[in-house]
């Protein structure tokens, strides 16, 4: 059974930086491109960034250049480093892949 796990959320002042680790298993993680979403405070879940099975990446233009997301296939770990974080980055953060999704780690960014 594919499950995925998001740890490393926390709260941080507007500027700063975390790390979000997801953990996956269950399922042939190198075979899977993985991406992260998030949903903040009264608003739809949106889409932050993929990177495929072969290490390519892209991201929305609301993360460009502060967040970066790489993968560790012999750990079956995605990552996320987010780095300028300002209050708009606040949301829940989600590991997803195919028809999989993790709970979520909160980010909160504190002016």
């Amino acid at each position: 059974q594919a499950q995925l796990v998001e740890f490393g959320g926390g709260l941080v002042q507007a500027g700063g930086s975390l790390r979000l680790t997801c953990a996956a298993s269950g399922f042939i993680f190198s075979v899977y491109n993985m991406d992260w979403y998030r949903q903040a405070p009264g608003k739809q879940r949106e889409w932050v960034a993929v990177i495929t099975k072969g290490g390519s990446t892209r991201y929305a233009d609301s993360v460009k250049g502060r967040f970066t997301i790489s993968r560790d296939n012999s750990k079956s770990t995605v990552y996320l480093q987010m780095n300028s974080l300002n209050l708009e980055d606040t949301a829940v953060y989600y590991c997803h892949t195919a028809d999989f999704w993790g709970r979520g780690t909160q980010v909160t960014v504190s002016s």
